[in-house]
C-alpha cells in the first residue's frame, strides 16, 4: 500500500518562502510520476507540478516561483515555495501514480494519480 506523508505547511507574510515535502513508502516501482496539486477555499484542485521521467512541468500560476526537487533516495519530493502571494493560500496535496509504461510523461491532472496526501496547509497573508 503507497503511503505519501507530506510535511507541515505553515503560514507566511507575502513575499516569503516555505518548503513543503512529501515522503512516499510502500511502493517498489520505479516508473512513476508524483505531483503537487493544490486546493483553495471555493476552487477546484489544480495540478501545479508533475515530475517524473526526468522531467518537471509547472503550472504557469507557480512558474518562477516553485522548484521541485528529489531527495538522493528519490523517495522524498519536495516543493520549494518561493515569492508566496495571498492567491497561493491552500491546501496542497502530492500525489503519485502507479506504475508507469517504459516510454512516459507526466501530467498535471488529478484523475492521472493513484495516490494522494492528505494535504497540508499553507496560507499566505499579505
Amino acid at each position: 500500500q503507497v503511503q505519501l506523508v507530506e510535511s507541515e505547511g505553515g503560514s507566511v507574510q507575502a513575499g516569503g518562502s516555505l518548503r513543503l515535502s512529501c515522503t512516499a513508502s510502500g511502493d517498489t516501482y520505479k516508473r512513476y510520476c508524483m505531483g503537487w496539486f493544490r486546493q483553495a477555499p471555493g476552487k477546484e484542485r489544480e495540478g501545479i507540478t508533475a515530475s517524473g521521467g526526468g522531467q518537471t512541468i509547472y503550472a504557469d500560476s507557480v512558474k518562477g516561483r516553485f522548484t521541485v526537487s528529489w531527495s538522493t533516495d528519490r523517495n522524498t519530493l519536495y516543493l520549494q515555495m518561493n515569492s508566496l502571494v495571498p492567491e497561493d493560500t491552500a491546501i496542497y496535496y502530492c500525489a503519485k501514480t502507479g506504475p508507469r509504461p517504459s516510454a512516459y510523461s507526466c501530467d498535471r491532472e488529478a484523475h492521472t494519480y493513484d495516490y494522494w496526501g492528505r494535504g497540508t496547509q499553507v496560507t499566505v497573508s499579505s
